[in-house]
């Protein structure tokens, strides 16, 4: 099975593929809706088996890393040891990008590890005035997008940040947007604001708050709601009509309020880095 590890600055996902079940990943479905689904779980990719959801943690050594992949594994009944034939690796966090290189060197010194990066064939032409500067996830998200949906294509993804990349219809990755993300934007807000105190994100009652909760509340959802729409469209004016994704852990929350999203993938990444290893270890184990 395929080992994927997507490392964000605030949480890492990990999940598991069946390489023989993957193959059939690539196709989309025709409906629009969450995911291309599986049996177990409708947002996920076919060949997704195992996810979990992790905070990042910098400080952590790649024996604990490998201490804590095996006790994930082991909740799942699966023996780390024969039941991992391949690792992929994306990181946005240099310095957990090193340790799980030492993790893979010493722990799985005969299992191929593909890691995200510069000189990685990722099957795209990455059009940035400087490829190097484009992060690891971003790559990912539109090699995984473009797989699934064609171009051109716009991915948006809700995390710590939100990056929003352009796909064109030859597939090549033409560059993006990158602005402060949900949680550390309402972050900000609660330092520099002495009055106001963190609430739940949710939907509020009225687009008009009736009180500072709501009214926080309904300038988060809808105010970044339209912000991912205005991006969108001023990317579509350059790009054309084109599919917009949406990825990251806030994905769901906003999309419901967004004119212009029509998928939302929160694997994406996941799926996108599963092609780039298969793109780099030619026989797939």
């Amino acid at each position: 099975m395929l080992l994927v590890i997507d490392v964000g600055n605030t949480e890492t996902v990990i999940g598991l593929y069946s390489l023989n079940e993957a193959d059939s990943a690539s196709e989309p479905e025709e409906s629009v809706g969450v995911g291309i689904g599986t049996e177990t779980d409708p947002t996920a990719p076919r060949g997704l088996t195992h996810h979990w959801r992790l905070s990042t943690v910098p400080t952590r050594t790649p024996d604990e890393h490998a201490v804590l992949l095996t006790q994930l594994l082991d909740l799942e009944g699966l023996d780390i040891a024969t039941s991992v034939t391949g690792i992929a690796v994306s990181s946005s966090v240099p310095h957990v990008t090193g340790e799980l290189r030492q993790m893979a060197n010493r722990w799985f010194e005969q299992v191929p590890c593909v890691v995200l990066g510069p000189g990685t064939k990722s099957g795209m032409p990455i059009l940035y005035d400087n490829p190097k500067e484009v992060g690891a996830d971003r790559v990912a998200n539109a090699v995984g997008a473009y797989d699934l949906y064609g171009g051109p294509c716009v991915v948006i993804d809700m995390g710590t940040a939100t990056t929003v990349e352009a796909i064109s219809a030859a597939g090549e990755y033409l560059g993006g947007a990158i602005t402060p993300g949900v949680a550390i934007s309402l972050e900000a807000l609660y330092q520099h604001a002495a009055a106001l105190r963190r609430v739940e994100m949710v939907e509020p009652r009225h687009v008009i708050g009736r009180s500072t909760v709501e009214s926080i509340e309904s300038g988060t959802l809808y105010g970044f709601a339209a912000q991912v729409d205005g991006l969108a469209r001023r990317f579509m004016e350059v790009l054309g009509p084109s599919t917009v994704v949406a990825t990251g852990g806030l994905s769901s929350l906003i999309a419901p309020h967004s004119e212009t999203i029509e998928h939302v993938e929160p694997w994406l990444t996941l799926h996108g880095l599963r092609i780039v290893y298969e793109r780099n270890v030619s026989d797939g184990t």
